[in-house]
């Protein structure tokens, strides 16, 4: 289904290093769109009537028997019921394993050097605070646009993307969902080609 982004109800522009926290109401649509290619969008979900009840990686990854997600895979919950469903994707696929970057991390995978830079787990903080959450509500999230291969070994590496600008990404939501995302700020690995840039994000009410 094609939508119109002059109907939707949200319209807005994130850019790299920011974030941004809404709820999309249950049967509502949210699309993230990478604007000039190869962006990484690393998002949380939430039941929004009961954050504790939140994306599960686990319990996505066996509903949908892929580490992967695309146009019809299920993000379930940690209490194992559906929070969304992807309609439509016209990147390919899209990271689980990853994580969101932190200073922790950027640290042990670039040097010392790089410990002052923001990362998404700063975004990600600032924003649960925001909506009466804690450091402690964080957990796995998932990485929109972003290539993480797996090796034969089960090793996870770090790729140039496979998206290319104007790819989207567009989730039905079944139930009120917060969302929250962090657009990454990441300039030391390859996925967004060093070069971070801005999103765009739309939502439309249920029909």
């Amino acid at each position: 289904m094609s939508r119109d982004p002059a109907t939707a109800a949200l319209d807005v522009v994130v850019e790299a290093g920011d974030g941004w926290a809404g709820v999309v109401p249950a049967g509502g649509v949210l699309r993230i769109v990478d604007l000039h290619g190869n962006q990484a969008a690393d998002t949380l979900f939430y039941d929004a009537h009961d954050r504790s009840d939140r994306y599960d990686a686990q319990l996505t990854l066996a509903r949908n028997g892929a580490i992967y997600l695309t146009t019809g895979s299920v993000l379930c919950s940690s209490a194992g019921g559906e929070l969304l469903r992807i309609v439509d994707d016209t990147c390919g696929r899209h990271d689980t394993l990853g994580g969101a970057c932190s200073r922790e991390s950027n640290v042990i995978r670039y040097g010392g050097h790089v410990r002052d830079m923001h990362a998404c787990r700063d975004t990600f903080t600032r924003l649960a605070l925001e909506q009466g959450m804690e450091k402690r509500d964080l957990t796995s999230n998932v990485n929109f646009f972003m290539n993480v291969p797996v090796t034969p070994a089960g090793e996870l590496t770090f790729a140039d993307g496979i998206s290319a600008p104007g790819k989207h990404v567009e989730m039905e939501m079944a139930r009120d969902v917060l969302v929250l995302i962090s657009n990454c700020p990441q300039l030391n690995n390859p996925c967004n080609a060093y070069d971070p840039t801005p999103i765009r994000l739309l939502s439309w009410l249920p029909s």
